[in-house]
């Protein structure tokens, strides 16, 4: 006798969409898992569940340490929508290096805005890491090239490049972006030497649109994922990483500037079949 029958193939669907997962890798997965159970010879939903997690945990990738050491200089490029959470994320990431003893400088590479500027510079504040800013309007090229300057002089670890927050569809604004990077690529070997891409966990599978849109134009070097904390599921990771292959560092699970930690594959997966978000530090 088993518990398994086709109402829980269709509650395993529907969690699996209602989590975000998106529905070509939710019907890969339940195919996936028809076979297991069949071939395992599977007959109780706790056995179903826990094999499920299994598959899910397949498809996100243990994060990787970034690339910031061996060098006297390590260049972060961010890159990421408006209302990302881009900004915070940065100030966050500082105070992260800084508490890990690496000498950190800011620049604040979005200077379409105004208020990105004075946000940069807050958290920089908060963060106790220096940033270096030019004023609104002014070209962000000149910023960055200006901030290698500077991190040089003060014998900088990292150097953290903010840009101008964008939609993946504005072309004039994406172009700027890769001109950016060009600047780093002249002055600093091998720069950026991290590329990552701030993902809102809130906007579902419009996420993996922007993640293809920016990894064609920056190649991209993995992500940060933010607002976890809310009712988003975050199930998008696992489209992201199935077709893009792109290694998720950290998570943002709330507004306090320690809020930010390392992605915990297991953490997170087991976190999809409960209410609330595990604390994943």
């Amino acid at each position: 006798m088993t518990e398994i029958d086709e109402d829980t193939w269709d509650d395993i669907e529907g969690l699996l969409i209602q989590a975000d997962v998106g529905v070509p890798t939710t019907m890969m997965l339940v195919d996936r898992m028809r076979g297991r159970v069949q071939r395992e010879g599977m007959t109780r939903s706790d056995q179903l569940i826990e094999a499920l997690k299994e598959e899910l945990r397949d498809l996100l990738m243990e994060p990787t340490p970034l690339n910031l050491s061996g060098r006297e200089l390590s260049v972060v490029l961010i890159a990421g929508v408006n209302g990302s959470g881009k900004t915070t994320s940065i100030g966050k990431l500082a105070y992260r290096m800084r508490l890990n003893d690496r000498k950190v400088l800011l620049a604040a590479g979005d200077t379409f805005r105004a208020a990105a500027i004075d946000q940069i510079k807050l958290w920089g504040e908060r963060a106790e890491v220096p940033v270096v800013a030019g004023m609104p309007d002014s070209d962000p090229g000149a910023v960055v090239y200006d901030a290698v300057s500077a991190a040089r002089a003060r014998n900088v670890e990292v150097l953290i490049v903010d840009t101008a927050g964008r939609l993946h569809s504005n072309f004039n604004l994406m172009a700027e972006l890769v001109k950016v990077r060009d600047v780093l690529r002249k002055v600093v070997p091998d720069a950026p030497h991290e590329t990552l891409l701030v993902l809102d966990g809130t906007t579902g599978q419009n996420a993996l649109t922007q993640a293809k849109k920016f990894q064609e134009a920056i190649d991209i070097t993995g992500l940060i994922v933010t607002k976890l904390d809310s009712t988003a599921k975050g199930g998008m990771l696992f489209a992201i990483q199935h077709e893009l292959g792109l290694p998720i560092h950290y998570i943002g699970i709330g507004e306090a500037i320690h809020d930010l930690v390392f992605f915990n594959p297991t953490a997170f997966v087991d976190s999809l079949f409960e209410n609330g978000q595990e604390d994943q530090e």
